[in-house]
């Protein structure tokens, strides 16, 4: 019997390992030569640089039968091309799927046998993730024409998640704004600031974080979501207005550092958003110390979450296509279902 794999190991391809930091290859017996001689080859630190190094060696898997097999490619392939923060949950998810499907063959695979891995997950949210990898991994399985069709596509329903209804009222964003703040820039006029440029545009806060000066021309600002960026790469214009000026001079104003391409900045000058983290520490830190001064100097009782301005934005524009547009969605059922949250007004018949 195989001996269990430590957790930091499972969900990695057959004889890989990690330790000290980096990734490493098993050869098996016999293979050496083709592996510089070494029995334990190093293939990288990063999960990314190590799928190349070995598909390099070993080449890329045209023939996968497995479903092991086809989320090796998917992981060497498909997974890099995402963001760093998106890479890390697919790195998380894949690792329960292979301890589950890992040898199982692709045709064998059948809705039942996705039923019961969720019921069998104690973290369901956590199992919906998972399965929406492997479904994705099954779009490319046809792709690449392991398969003919998806196996669980279309057949599968999960009980829906409930959209969350938190709606920030207008005199809770007053409350929040007439915060007083010590001092002439920091914090506390930075996160105003951004509030204000949020609900006026709807921006993701990696977008907003990374806005530079550069991004404000005649006609607007200049955006290209990131989330899009390799895949529609759709830009947006946003004009204009006499209170996104407002929003976007008290944000420059507001920044500890004068000498910045970028409109949120640290001390430093840098941008808050750490593009090989995909985290944004420093923002987090500030947006959590705002929001316990808001509970506990203002009359605002529940908290509220940047997406939740968002959401705002979303349910105060003057149409769902508004909406749509000010979030960047390519779908308005998206928009719909989960941002737009103030009660809709129906006039009686007459």
């Amino acid at each position: 019997m195989p001996r269990a794999r430590n957790p930091e190991n499972r969900g990695l391809p057959a004889r890989w390992r990690f330790t000290h930091g980096a990734y490493y290859y098993q050869v098996p017996p016999g293979q050496e030569t083709a592996w510089d001689g070494k029995r334990t080859f190093k293939l990288g630190s990063k999960l990314p640089e190590a799928y190349k190094v070995w598909a390099e060696r070993i080449g890329v898997i045209e023939n996968a039968s497995s479903i092991g097999a086809l989320l090796d490619r998917y992981m060497l392939e498909v997974v890099p091309r995402k963001g760093v923060t998106t890479q890390a949950h697919n790195k998380v998810a894949v690792r329960p799927l292979r301890a589950v499907f890992a040898d199982t063959a692709l045709l064998d695979l059948k809705p039942r046998h996705v039923y019961q891995y969720i019921e069998r997950r104690a973290a369901k949210i956590s199992a919906r993730r998972e399965i929406e990898l492997l479904s994705h991994a099954f779009t490319k399985a046809v792709e690449w024409g392991y398969i003919d069709r998806h196996p669980f596509k279309g057949e599968v329903r999960f009980e829906g998640e409930k959209a969350r209804t938190r709606y920030v009222e207008d005199w809770e964003v007053i409350e929040c704004l007439a915060l007083t703040s010590k001092r002439k820039t920091g914090s506390v006029l930075a996160v105003q600031a951004y509030i204000r440029l949020k609900l006026l545009t709807g921006m993701r806060r990696g977008d907003l974080l990374r806005l530079t000066l550069p991004d404000l021309q005649e006609d607007g600002i200049h955006v290209t979501p990131h989330k899009t960026l390799n895949s529609t790469g759709k830009r947006l214009i946003i004009g204009w207005s006499e209170e996104v000026r407002e929003a976007i001079e008290m944000a420059i104003a507001a920044r500890p550092a004068k000498i910045s391409p970028y409109i949120f900045c640290n001390r430093s000058g840098k941008c808050y958003f750490n593009e090989k983290t995909g985290r944004a520490g420093g923002w987090d830190s500030m947006w959590s110390g705002f929001s316990a001064r808001v509970l506990d100097e203002t009359k605002v009782q529940q908290k509220f979450t940047e997406h939740d301005l968002r959401a705002k934005c979303a349910s105060d524009a003057s149409s769902l296509e508004h909406a749509r547009a000010l979030l960047a969605h390519a779908d308005s059922r998206l928009t719909d279902r989960v941002y737009r949250r103030k009660p809709e007004f129906v006039a009686p018949l007459r």
